[in-house]
């Protein structure tokens, strides 16, 4: 069956299952990802003629990072018009037509939401710099006297993810709030005019034809009343962070129900588009207790919330298992599916992280079979599917506001931004038709072997491998009344084994190998598993046994 009609003809009836429960969505970072007019800026034409990509890969649905106007101080999460496209991006026009062809293809469409914060160059913020204190222009932003003498201190101690103070006094001598760049000054969510805002930005993008909105920091809009110190070691702990008086505040959770309800009531845009009730919010919420997480995605609430935990968990079986208990209860005790998300464009690539080199890729490759066995929802990051490695760019290309910030000792996130390699022995690999150093960032030279047209035919490459995951993955979905999820073995057995959907999936972290009980039938492993013994870093799917118990392995030897 033509997958692309099975899901077209699916749409209407995926109000009744809820599509977005079993998802798999793709991660485009549009300047990186595709360039169609030779620019050396990828845009949303490149995109477009690159969807044939993700529809074979197999994925569900695709999320945009932005590309609305932005000075791009921070990659684009400084927007100084919401409803509008970046020219070097593309136009309206081009962006109606990516989204009517990924409703073609039976991939729905998601954007990104930037309401913690506007970039310094919006209109609202510059009527706000030549506003007086206490007028209604600067009371969108969060404006504070200073602390001390002439008020030459900061108003309080809070700082910047990315390094330094989180405010910037102005010449007038008012400081104003920014938790990450000084370019992107902090809205004040108490403000009605925030509020009605951001209304009708959601419903531009919905007229629009979006399926939904991933909502960028969406636990730090409300900040706590009277904006107490927050004390030392910010940023330094994550599992923390929900204790910060600048990150999830009870507010929220009110503000998101709204959301909710505008999304469910807003009439069906274009044809293809997603009905009423199918549209989805998903929060990137970087709330690592798990019960508190939870309650970004309780009934009324947004669907996903993206799972931070496990993407910042080592290869370590301990580790992960505690994150993936955890998380499935947590989510199990509000209804909602767990998002699972092994890398984004800001972290560093899982081929890196895990290692690097033989060893990177063997586990990357592993824990590409153990995210997508895991039953929820799961993210795959532009690149993700090619194994690509983290990029070392030369200092003067780096961009990421993080690198100055932190006085050039953190190099930030542009090395999983690298534009990817799609055909071709040498850079631009077809990225794009422009000389390799105008393009958005440079790529290495040793590309050649990573590059789509490379991996196609390849039955042992990466994006086969995830072609195969995905299809197994379709063919082997989570319904009402299955078993609860649940993990085979304990922590610190050296493997992790559990079952979705009649599929059984077994990850070995090693160092020794594990032999499966005689007769086992290998769906997919994620690298040879000879005569029944599963190497180190390996990962095989297997068909579920009828006897829940059996065991996963036959020996740990």
């Amino acid at each position: 069956m033509n997958r692309a009609a099975d899901r077209d003809g699916a749409f209407g009836a995926d109000a009744a299952r809820e599509w977005w429960r079993g998802a798999v969505c793709y991660e485009i970072h549009p300047r990186s990802f595709s360039d169609a007019d030779g620019d050396g800026i990828g845009d949303l034409d490149g995109a477009r003629q690159r969807l044939p990509h993700l529809h074979r890969l197999g994925v569900d649905a695709v999320w945009l990072t932005p590309f609305c106007p932005s000075p791009l101080a921070d990659a684009g999460y400084d927007i100084s018009d919401y409803t509008a496209v970046a020219s070097d991006v593309g136009t309206v026009a081009g962006l109606d037509a990516f989204t009517a062809e990924a409703h073609r293809l039976g991939l729905r469409v998601l954007v990104d939401l930037v309401p913690n914060h506007t970039s310094h160059r919006h209109p609202w913020f510059r009527e706000a710099l030549a506003a007086p204190p206490g007028t209604p222009a600067r009371k969108r932003y969060i404006f504070r006297p200073g602390r001390g003498p002439g008020g030459a201190e900061p108003p309080n101690d809070w700082r910047s993810a990315f390094g330094g103070p989180a405010w910037t006094r102005t010449p007038g001598g008012e400081w104003y709030l920014h938790l990450h760049a000084p370019e992107q000054p902090d809205l004040d969510w108490r403000n009605p005019e925030v509020h009605a805002e951001f209304e009708r930005v959601m419903r531009w993008w919905l007229d629009h034809g979006v399926d939904g909105f991933r909502v960028d920091v969406a636990h730090a809009l409300f900040k706590a009343e009277g904006l107490p110190d927050a004390g030392p070691g910010q940023h330094e702990d994550p599992a923390r962070n929900h204790l910060m008086p600048y990150y999830d505040q009870e507010e929220l959770h009110p503000l998101y129900r709204g959301w909710r309800a505008l999304l469910d009531g807003h009439p069906a845009g274009p044809p293809g588009s997603c009905a009423p009730r199918e549209r989805v919010l998903v929060a990137e919420a970087a709330v690592f207790e798990p019960a508190r997480l939870a309650r970004y995605v309780r009934p009324g609430e947004m669907q996903q919330t993206f799972n931070f935990a496990f993407l910042e968990a080592d290869w370590d079986q301990r580790q992960l298992h505690g994150v993936i208990a955890a998380s499935a209860h947590a989510m199990e005790s509000v209804g909602a599916p767990v998002t699972w998300v092994l890398s984004s464009h800001d972290s560093v690539r899982p081929v890196t992280r895990f290692g690097g080199g033989r060893t990177g890729r063997r586990r990357a490759r592993a824990a590409a079979l153990l995210m997508l066995a895991l039953p929820g929802t799961a993210y795959v990051y532009q690149g993700e599917e090619l194994g690509l490695p983290q990029a070392d760019l030369p200092d003067e290309r780096l961009r990421d506001p993080v690198w100055e910030r932190s006085g050039r000792t953190e190099r930030g996130r542009d090395g999983c931004r690298v534009p990817l390699p799609w055909s071709g022995s040498r850079p631009p690999y077809g990225f794009s038709r422009a000389a390799p150093g105008d393009c958005w960032f440079p790529q290495p030279d040793g590309w050649a072997h990573l590059t789509a047209e490379a991996q196609e035919n390849d039955p042992e490459s990466m994006l086969s491998l995830y072609r195969d995951a995905l299809r197994i993955r379709r063919e082997h979905p989570v319904r009402p009344g299955d078993v609860p999820f649940r993990l085979l073995n304990p922590p610190g057995a050296g493997h992790l084994a559990f079952d979705r959907g009649g599929l059984r999936c077994v990850v070995n972290f090693g160092p020794g190998p594990l032999r499966l009980p005689a007769g086992s039938r290998t769906l997919l492993a994620s690298d040879p598993v000879p005569d029944g013994e599963v190497p180190a870093d390996t990962a095989v799917w297997l068909p579920a046994p009828a006897d829940a118990a059996a065991p996963a392995v036959a020996s740990a030897d």
